[in-house]
């Protein structure tokens, strides 16, 4: 099916400098209109269906070894950020989220941002640091709120997506299926480390018909590395523990650590799935319909996203749509209509503040 995916356009080098730097354009609903109908979602939703069609059928390695060396030194920045975690501790506090030692963690990411991506770039792509920079920063949480949720994963995946549009890493199979089974469970585990270390708060929840607090893309692209076999039913995931060759499987596994209880009452939209839809075919399909509507649709996630630049903001394309709108995922029961009032996955539930620098 690769070969009926777009190809992921390219920006040359010698345009960068002619672009304008990513600031933040979303503050209405009517804004969140505009932005699906550019080509910078067309790209995010051409980059995304590239990913998930490189791992059909692949597990995660054991190893990363074997990898290119854009992915390795991506690796090696994640592994440096997850270094100052050490030595950074969490403070002593009452507070029953967010712990202030995250306050601090991120200073000096904010310090430290230019020289980390530096390390990252060859001399030659210097000119991009302005633009992935913000995507960088906001990927791991917020600083000021101390929580963490999709809209900080998505700001992750828009940052991977700056590095593939410029080349630095390359829009092929292999290197696709690097970013989805080496870099992306690698930044997963940095995010859980800060989330248990800090004890941040999740930024967004549908209650309890959300699909999970604070991730949605491993259960993407886990649910398509399992798209086309038969061996393994959806309702394996009731059963664990699960073997760690699988994103979805490394989120459920994540959930049953972070949450107590019956897996049906805390977690009722994932058992739904895991014992009404048929096949792993459909829930691939079915998620990338329910992110793009609970997620990307959602005037509280994306008002959070510096656009321009690189991401254009502007130029409308009419593809620029991940799948049909419909329903989500086709289930014995089907699944209960969004809650009108839906906590922003990277703002608080009750005010929808105007957009600011995080």
């Amino acid at each position: 099916m690769t070969g009926q995916i777009a190809d992921l356009r390219q920006i040359p080098l010698a345009d960068i400098p002619a672009l304008d730097t990513p600031t933040l354009k979303i503050q209405t609903d009517d804004d969140v209109d505009t932005w699906r109908r550019s080509r910078s979602y067309q790209d995010y939703a051409i980059f995304l269906r590239r990913l998930n069609e490189a791992v059909v059928g692949h597990d995660i390695p054991e190893t990363g070894s074997g990898q290119s060396k854009a992915i390795e030194q991506i690796i090696d920045i994640l592994n440096l950020l997850d270094s100052w975690i050490d030595e950074i501790p969490a403070q002593a506090s009452p507070q029953r989220f967010g712990n202030l030692a995250f306050r601090t963690w991120g200073r000096r990411l904010e310090q430290e941002c230019d020289a980390v991506l530096k390390s990252l770039l060859p001399p030659e792509y210097g000119p991009i640091i302005p633009h992935i920079k913000p995507y960088l920063l906001t990927s791991f949480g917020s600083f000021g709120r101390m929580d963490y949720g999709t809209g900080h994963e998505t700001s992750f995946a828009l940052f991977l997506l700056c590095l593939a549009l410029t080349r630095f890493i390359q829009p092929s199979p292999h290197e696709e299926r690097a970013i989805v089974l080496v870099v992306f469970p690698r930044y997963l585990s940095l995010c859980w480390r800060l989330q248990d270390v800090y004890n941040l708060e999740p930024a967004g929840s549908h209650g309890v018909w959300g699909l999970d607090d604070s991730s949605f893309l491993g259960y993407i692209f886990g649910s398509g590395q399992l798209r086309d076999q038969t061996r393994i039913p959806v309702s394996a995931v009731l059963r664990p523990p699960l073997p760690p060759t699988n994103l979805y499987f490394l989120s459920i596994m994540r959930i049953h650590q972070v949450k107590h209880g019956p897996f049906h009452e805390h977690s009722s939209q994932l058992h739904s799935i895991a014992t009404g839809v048929p096949n792993w075919g459909k829930v691939n399909t079915g998620l990338f319909k329910m992110y793009e509507a609970e997620v990307l649709g959602k005037r509280v996630v994306v008002q959070h996203i510096p656009l321009g630049g690189l991401l254009e903001w502007g130029t409308t394309s009419s593809t620029a749509n991940f799948t049909p709108p419909s329903r989500y995922i086709a289930t014995s029961n089907p699944l209960p209509p969004p809650a009108t009032r839906i906590r922003g996955t990277m703002g608080p539930p009750d005010r929808v503040p105007p957009p600011r620098a995080t």
